[in-house]
């Protein structure tokens, strides 16, 4: 861990002078408390730093939640060994492709009967929550279920003692997005009206006990809510299709779903606090937590440490070095498909900017987070399912 200043503490051994930069400007806040925590898989991100743990007293930054509100992964622990497995997993991948919308574009055609109690469960909450999901999407109940696209991925993963593992990554998908973007637009034009110098526009921020701090808050925790179920529902699918494929069904031995995009009040350093976590998961002592590699590489299940310095928090994946149009003027399809030997996946040139070489090595990340989470099991990819 290094102190940057005294408003900034940095775990991350990889660290562009960009992101440091973008970094020490979120920190300089008035209303930073009491410093902001950098995770070793920070990149450059929209206004707030991808991997940045900001603790806020009496107000939020919608960008520094992030426009995929409640991302996060969930993973299951099935009661299936690598030794069980059929060999054809292309069968497997291609059902998995079917039975789940993958781009961000796509959604479902119609209801499942699965998501029907889901659906049902967020009208309820939005309904408490004083708004309409369909004023920012009108069918935003088909995309419950759908994957979308860039990181976010679909695998099937073996541990160190060969058990089999469902893991997938996604968010709040196009009504997370149009949440945020929305109250990203209201802060914006609340911090000009007070004639508010900031040192970037999407720093803007909402104050507590506003109108629009209250709107935010309650759409920002049914989008995360939205989230949680939308992982819930795919991995659902998921599992079915993986039970067809080897002749049972699976029986979840554990399970653990978690955001790494989202708000909370928690107490740090005696205060009250909001913290925003961009691309940073909850590690409070015994938290179980998922730190995913890029496509091809290691995957980790941990347990937090509870380290204070860090606000309870650890990384969320490996973090970008290139970003998405540098991968894809860098790598070429063939350097995907070297890397990516031996999984199961869709060979495409649409996964370029995904290749593990544009991301920061996931065992140098690990490193880093040394003090954050313990490991308690290291996945290995034996199926990949991607949207482009």
């Amino acid at each position: 861990m290094e102190a940057i200043n005294s408003k900034l503490l940095n775990w991350a051994s990889i660290l562009d002078d960009k992101t440091r930069e973008q970094a020490v400007k979120t920190s300089q806040l008035p209303f930073i408390y009491p410093h902001l925590a950098l995770m070793p898989d920070a990149h450059l991100g929209k206004g707030a730093t991808v991997g940045s743990v900001i603790p806020t007293l009496h107000a939020i930054i919608p960008a520094a939640v992030g426009v995929d509100i409640g991302c996060g992964m969930i993973a299951v622990r099935t009661q299936y060994a690598l030794k069980d497995l059929p060999r054809d997993r292309k069968r497997l991948r291609e059902d998995i492709e079917q039975a789940i919308p993958l781009s961000a574009g796509h959604n479902n055609r119609t209801v499942q009967a699965t998501a029907e109690p889901r659906i049902a469960e967020l009208k309820k909450l939005a309904a408490k929550a004083g708004f309409n999901p369909a004023q920012y999407v009108e069918k935003w109940d088909l995309q419950l279920g759908s994957l979308g696209s860039g990181n976010h991925f679909i695998e099937v993963c073996a541990d160190e003692a060969d058990a089999v593992w469902l893991f997938l990554h996604s968010g709040s998908r196009g009504i997370g997005n149009k949440i945020a973007q929305h109250h990203i637009g209201v802060a914006q034009h609340a911090v000009a009206k007070q004639q508010i110098h900031l040192p970037d526009p999407d720093l803007a921020y909402l104050e507590e006990g506003t109108s629009q701090f209250e709107r935010y808050m309650a759409e920002l925790s049914w989008a995360q809510h939205f989230a949680l179920l939308n992982r819930e529902e795919m991995m659902d699918r998921v599992s079915t299709q993986f039970g067809r494929w080897v002749g049972g069904t699976v029986q979840e031995l554990e399970r653990v779903n978690c955001h790494h995009n989202f708000t909370r009040q928690e107490v740090h350093y005696g205060k009250s606090v909001w913290v925003s976590r961009k691309g940073a998961i909850k590690a409070a002592h015994g938290d179980p937590g998922l730190i995913p590699g890029s496509m091809g590489t290691s995957s980790y299940v941990v347990e937090g440490l509870g380290n204070a310095a860090s606000l309870n928090s650890s990384p969320h994946g490996a973090g970008r070095e290139y970003s998405r149009n540098a991968a894809r003027k860098t790598f070429s399809l063939d350097e995907l498909k070297k890397a990516m030997r031996g999984i199961e996946f869709r060979a495409s040139e649409a996964f370029i900017d995904e290749i593990p070489a544009a991301y920061k090595p996931i065992d140098v990340v690990m490193q880093d987070a040394a003090d954050l989470v313990t490991v308690r099991h290291k996945l290995r990819q034996l199926v990949n399912v991607k949207g482009n």
